[in-house]
């Protein structure tokens, strides 16, 4: 497209334009250049060498790929209340070094957590002055709490998260299954979204819970059949009323055939995985290693070969970070005392491509699983995607470039990480929000987030 073309289709007022031989846009990957507008959206995807206005700043990254933004929809920032474990300034400048530049926040751990409209309240206010990327937000379903989940509903949250077995934290209780009937029931009346933290409270209390340093008693400890039978539950309730579900954190590969049934029978369930089920293995944990401490927990490598089948084929839908941290000292040698969660934020793309890559998987791949599907989740239009009409969130990655992981160059509040000294495939140059840019070679650049809700008309 000529310049006199730009003009004629409205893009004079182009202000970025970026380059690269390998622009990944929903119809394939191409060399291009990506306009950007004054608003900060997506004016075209043109040709490698087009024209663009004078006026306009340009940044050719040569044989870097251009992603969208990565979207991040399983994210325990914990702020207020808990803001040691994490807070908003750092988790969102974490985020932007890796390339994330959309993150939707987990309703517990923090103080208060959200389940009220004004527990939003609370945490928008929080966030707001600290976010370096765009942050959304879920509800929580808890006991006694039915008659506020309209209210969080009409106030812009994403959608609702209930555990079924203890989440952990007193003040985020979980839902017996007259409980979450009745929340589903509520729910399903304005169309609204249930994500689950799915295990089963018996099949956990029937499990040996031994403790101690072994992490082959703590995986005993949270057997699979704990997540088949929550997630059994799920479909059937999700066929009695009608209740758009989504399982999070999804590590059993024999729940992938449950999932595929019911979604053959039509009812509207999604689920999704985590790059540590992707990457990591039970075998390669050593006792005493907490910091690899998840609940559900990271399985055995035959199991983590069906999740990427499950992947491949469109049983799980998108991969998200489940970012969980905690302060340096609740990661104890003890698998049953110490905290269960793992930090990623800054690691999640190059952690899934490396593995991705490996297994003859393409770049593109992973784009559809951490941009394009968690934007569709949460239904964020206009992000996950390079396409006119777009916001301009972008990273840029090294695909073939590697690095090894030191903890003293992440971002997230406390430096523990289960990927510490392993080599990565995919260097983030680069992240852009809105056409600005917010993390330069790993270092946060800018804050320029915004707090965003859900489309309510």
């Amino acid at each position: 497209m000529e310049l006199s073309e730009l003009k004629e289709a409205g893009l004079s007022d182009v202000r970025l334009a970026l380059r690269s031989r390998r622009v990944l846009t929903p119809e394939g990957e191409r060399p291009a250049t990506v306009t950007v507008n004054g608003e900060g959206r997506i004016d075209a995807v043109l040709a490698y060498d087009a024209q663009v206005p004078s006026g306009a700043m340009v940044e050719d990254v040569g044989e870097d790929a251009l992603l969208p933004g990565l979207v991040d929809t399983h994210v325990h920032v914990n702020d207020p209340g808990r803001a040691e474990w994490e807070g908003f300034w750092t988790a969102t400048r974490a985020a932007a070094a890796g390339g994330i530049t959309t993150i939707v926040d987990m309703p517990l751990n923090s103080l208060p957590p959200t389940t009220t409209a004004g527990n939003l309240r609370t945490k928008r206010e929080v966030a707001g002055p600290k976010a370096h990327v765009d942050v959304g937000f879920w509800g929580g379903a808890v006991p006694g709490n039915v008659a506020e989940l309209r209210p969080l509903h009409e106030a812009g949250v994403f959608g609702f998260k209930c555990f079924l077995s203890p989440s952990g934290v007193e003040e985020f209780p979980e839902l017996d299954r007259a409980q979450l009937a009745a929340a589903m029931a509520e729910i399903a009346s304005f169309d609204g979204l249930l994500i689950v933290h799915a295990e089963d409270p018996g099949r956990l209390a029937a499990a040996p819970q031994q403790g101690g340093p072994a992490y082959a008693d703590f995986l005993a400890s949270r057997p699979r059949s704990a997540e088949n039978d929550a997630i059994a539950l799920l479909i059937e309730l999700a066929a009695e009323y009608g209740t758009r579900v989504h399982v999070l954190h999804l590590s059993s590969r024999d729940a992938l055939p449950q999932l595929a049934g019911a979604r053959a029978e039509g009812l509207r369930i999604t689920a999704e995985t985590c790059p540590h089920f992707l990457t990591l293995t039970a075998e390669e944990v050593p006792d005493g290693a907490t910091e690899f401490k998840c609940c559900p927990p990271i399985r055995e490598q035959e199991n983590q070969d069906a999740l990427w089948q499950g992947l491949a084929d469109g049983t799980l839908d998108c991969v998200v970070s489940d970012h969980s941290p905690c302060t340096t000292d609740l990661k104890t040698g003890d698998f049953g005392t110490a905290w269960g969660g793992i930090s990623s934020l800054q690691l999640g793309l190059p952690a899934v491509w490396t593995a991705a890559r490996r297994r003859g998987l393409a770049l593109a791949d992973v784009v559809r699983w951490m941009s394009e599907a968690p934007a569709r989740l949460a239904g964020l239009e206009g992000k996950g995607a390079i396409a006119p009409g777009c916001d301009a969130d972008f990273a840029v990655l090294a695909p073939e470039e590697t690095f090894t992981v030191d903890p003293a160059r992440l971002h997230h509040r406390n430096q523990v990480t289960a990927y510490a000294g392993r080599t990565l495939h995919g260097v983030v140059r680069s992240a852009w929000l809105r056409g600005e840019r917010v993390a330069d070679h790993g270092v946060p650049t800018g804050r320029t987030g915004r707090l965003i809700e859900r489309k309510t008309a």
